[in-house]
């Protein structure tokens, strides 16, 4: 029987029975010739059950052939040699709870299969934050791939952290763990015995891990040059010194993992009875392995206690860290080993950037907290990356960890000098909302570009760039809006409102713009400016009917409507009948829009406000289509077009196009209700062109739904099905009335 001899010669026999060469066996079964001649020549691993198992097929087997040529395979396995040595290096063990990592697992097996083939780079280095799971994670990966290195899998631990392992200490463990004579050794110097390492890795197929490397001194005198080897080092750093190695960097788990490990450890039952709790522990450990792990274990022993009661304890922020403790292992303990191995410098930059009220941030923020130069302060935010205590995004970002930002802050509160704290909090929060002045402002027609004597921490040098940043920063500069507010810095808040004015139609489903408006219309309150309160609140409206909140808004525009009449000032008064109008159309008071939209144009007139005029012509042109006077509705927008089209138009740039883009799809409109639906179509198309170019996605979206209608009407059913695809691909940025119509429409029309 097969099973009574070795494995190798089992497979030449059952090979040479069926008539077979090597390369008919290899192409019947999928398996590579030098693989076959390694196995039957007993100078490889004994294959997995896999590729046993296609070997039998390709060699034809009958059951009873079949079983035995497993059965040799499994003993085969059985008596491979233990290549661990007591004292020197550990054979690796796998955590049995083990979750998630998929992607990650399989980028080590990829690894490990261009290592066994001899070709690619036999190192990888897997780095991240303290507590991500480098080490687990490696451990996993070197547990399931143990068969593919027949000559040893080896686990060093080199204490990068404290008390890291001398090199030469751990270069001498590994080459005892590979049987090297202690005679032999004392032969060699410590450049020899580096060669004797290189050269016998290259010779043989070995795993190697250097677990918890603190930096690449440590680790380059153990590392092969070559051969079939694979060594997994784990850092909190990337090593970037060392050269032709794969690199990994690993961080928080996804939060279905996070919530798979918490259940693993907890129970299902357990678990399954508080599922959202168990879900809230997740997010507040910030996905951590080593916390969710402290926390799950926490809730093992006190078995009595809710889920729930943990996360409320973790829900103060100022005792998370503490409360995620369990025995000797504690989270907080993991992150200082790191912190007191950094520069001065790095530490108090670490500690700084704990204000920083966004989930991301650039150099720049940096360099405001320290009041250094962006280059300088990304220096040192390098340090804090190399470090593990701070991760780099490809897009040239930086993560804080909400864990280590808790971390960070508590340290600024115990170490900061007097009054430290606040000023970096006023350099930040002054640099935010300056620049969100200096960004909206290329929006309004009487500012654009920033002075040549502006020096900012960031190009601002296009529409463009202040476009983006503006949305990319957008939620720390609105933090620093409202922590100005808080501190009564009302000046600044109602300035920094005043810029957004025209920028606001570019980014209408922000969401947020209510608050930015209310809060400057206080602001406005509080200085009694009674012209900042009327515009603010004309604004404030504005944003409300963005959200569909049109009672509130026509009340926010009453007030405006006063404080303009306290300011004498024209335009807000017009501003206030326009927003009324607006909102009054949107709940089916036609009249009542029309007859204020009407006043409002009269008041713009008398203030010579083209720009606000613009907006009221198409407000009122706007009613009277829904009054069903298409005809004068019609003539209305053509005016406004007209008016756009003057050689001397008072009128340019953004905010032209902007009015430009919603005539036009207005005109649509009116040619749509008069079912002259090949006009309609027309403008529609222009409409979509003009609103792509200056990139206004909810006008995008909408015109494609109508030119969808139009073109349904027109018979045109693949276009028409195309647009509705486009405006839907749009998402969260198109109204979610327009996706919800522009769907149905969808599912109307005939299959394909």
């Amino acid at each position: 029987m097969a099973g009574e001899k070795p494995f190798g010669v089992a497979l030449r026999g059952l090979r040479q029975q069926c008539r077979l060469t090597m390369e008919e066996l290899a192409e019947a079964s999928g398996v590579s010739v030098r693989a076959i001649g390694d196995m039957e020549r007993g100078r490889s691993r004994v294959p997995q059950r896999r590729t046993v198992v296609a070997l039998a097929e390709g060699l034809g087997l009958a059951d009873a052939e079949r079983e035995a040529l497993l059965a040799a395979a499994r003993a085969a396995r059985a008596a491979r040699p233990t290549r661990a040595v007591t004292g020197t290096a550990v054979p690796p063990r796998s955590v049995g709870d083990f979750t998630g990592r998929g992607p990650e697992l399989a980028r080590l097996r990829e690894a490990a299969e261009r290592a066994c083939a001899g070709v690619g780079v036999s190192v990888s280095v897997v780095s991240g934050p303290p507590g991500c799971g480098k080490t687990t994670l490696v451990l996993k990966a070197a547990a399931d791939l143990a068969e593919e290195f027949p000559d040893g899998c080896f686990v060093v631990d080199l204490h990068g952290v404290e008390g890291p392992v001398d090199p030469g200490e751990a270069l001498l463990k590994l080459l005892k763990a590979l049987g090297v004579s202690d005679r032999r050794l004392a032969q060699e110097d410590p450049q020899g015995r580096a060669g004797l390492l290189r050269a016998l890795l290259g010779e043989r197929r070995c795993l190697v891990v250097l677990d918890n490397a603190r930096d690449e001194g440590q680790v380059r005198a153990l590392l092969p040059a070559g051969g079939r080897s694979l060594v997994l080092v784990t850092s909190r750093r990337p090593l970037t010194g060392l050269e032709d190695v794969d690199r990994l960097a690993l961080s928080e788990m996804a939060q279905d993992e996070a919530v798979e490990l918490l259940r693993r450890i907890l129970g299902e039952e357990r678990a399954g009875a508080e599922a959202e709790a168990v879900a809230q522990v997740a997010e507040l450990c910030g996905r951590l392995p080593l916390a969710l792990r402290v926390a799950g274990n926490w809730l093992t022993v006190r078995s009595g206690w809710s889920v729930d009661h943990l996360v409320r304890r973790l829900a103060d922020e100022e005792r998370r860290l503490g409360a995620l403790a369990a025995g000797d292992v504690r989270v907080e303990a993991a992150f200082e080993l790191s912190y007191r191995q950094l520069t001065g410098q790095a530490g108090r930059m670490l500690r700084l950037l704990s204000l920083v009220p966004g989930p991301d941030m650039t150099a720049a923020y940096g360099a405001a907290l320290t009041s250094t130069g962006v280059f300088e302060a990304e220096d040192v935010m390098e340090e804090l990356v190399e470090a593990g205590l701070l991760q780099a995004t490809f897009t040239g970002r930086y993560q804080l960890h909400d864990l280590l930002r808790l971390f960070a802050r508590a340290r600024l509160s115990r170490e900061a000098e007097p009054g430290e704290q606040e000023a970096a909090d006023d350099r930040l929060r002054t640099w935010l909302l300056e620049t969100a002045v200096i960004a909206g402002r290329w929006y309004k027609p009487k500012y654009g570009a920033p002075s040549s004597s502006w020096q900012g921490l960031v190009p601002l040098e296009s529409a463009e760039q202040a476009r983006a940043w503006l949305q990319s920063e957008a939620p720390a500069w609105l933090a620093a809006l409202r922590s100005a507010a808080h501190r009564g810095e009302h000046t600044r808040v109602v300035e920094t409102a005043y810029a957004m004015e025209w920028f606001c139609d570019l980014w209408v489903h922000w969401g947020h713009w209510p608050e930015v408006f209310r809060l400057a219309s206080e602001a406005a309150t509080a200085l009694d400016d009674p012209y900042m309160q009327a515009f603010h609140l004309n604004m404030y409206s504005w944003a409300l009917s963005c959200e569909s909140r049109y009672r509130e808004a026509i009340e926010r525009a009453g007030e405006a409507l006063d404080c303009a009449r306290r300011a004498q000032d024209a335009s807000q008064q017009a501003s206030a009948l326009a927003q009324a109008a607006w909102a009054q159309a949107e709940l089916g008071e036609v009249q009542e829009a029309a007859d204020k939209s009407l006043a409002s144009i009269d008041l713009y007139e008398e203030a010579d406000d083209r720009e606000g005029w613009l907006g009221a012509m198409f407000t009122h042109g706007s009613s009277l289509r829904l009054l069903g006077r298409a005809e004068e509705a019609l003539i209305q927008h053509k005016r406004i077009i007209a008016f756009l089209d003057a050689p001397d138009c008072p009128v340019s740039g953004h905010l032209a196009d902007i009015y430009r883009a919603n005539t036009t799809r207005a005109l649509g409109r009116g040619y749509a209700v008069l079912r002259r639906w090949r006009e309609a179509a027309d403008h529609y198309r222009n409409a979509v062109v003009q609103s792509n170019r200056i990139g206004i996605p909810h006008i995008e979206g909408s015109t494609l739904l109508h030119l969808g209608e139009a073109l349904i009407e027109l018979g045109e059913t693949e276009e028409a099905r195309s647009c509705l695809r486009q405006a839907l691909a749009f998402g969260d940025a198109a109204d979610s009335k327009d996706l919800k119509t522009a769907q149905k429409l969808l599912d109307s029309l005939p299959a394909e």
